[in-house]
């Protein structure tokens, strides 16, 4: 069901705290991470502790959970020494937008020329 966690979701362990991750800052909503494959010098997922499979699904079902992924990357942004320089929030949003991880979740990436990254 949606909303609930997901006994073969990957990002629903690493909120249970059964799969290792490198946080970097937990909320009561939402957890961030370090991505395991980084596109750029900071590169940390943003993610609901409530299962959803995409940006639109958590959208539609919880607008504010959605507002709290996206204030969050605001916040890591500025921990990170990003905000001043520029960065990047993405949402995957299905296999042809590249998602591989079906639990909506937010790309915060910065640290270098992300004109390069497209």
């Amino acid at each position: 069901m949606a909303g609930e966690p997901q006994a073969d979701c990957l990002f629903c362990k690493i909120v249970a705290g059964e799969v290792p991750a490198t946080i970097v800052r937990e909320t009561e909503t939402t957890v961030a991470f370090r991505d395991i494959n980084p596109q750029a010098p900071t590169h940390i997922l943003v993610i609901p502790k409530v299962h959803y499979a995409n940006a639109r699904e958590l959208a539609t079902a919880e607008p504010a959970m959605a507002g709290d992924v996206l204030r969050e990357a605001g916040v890591i942004a500025a921990e990170e020494k990003v905000d001043t320089t520029g960065y990047r929030i993405v949402f995957n949003t299905g296999p042809g937008a590249g998602q591989t991880i079906f639990h909506a979740h937010a790309h915060l990436l910065g640290g270098c020329d992300l004109q390069r990254l497209v």
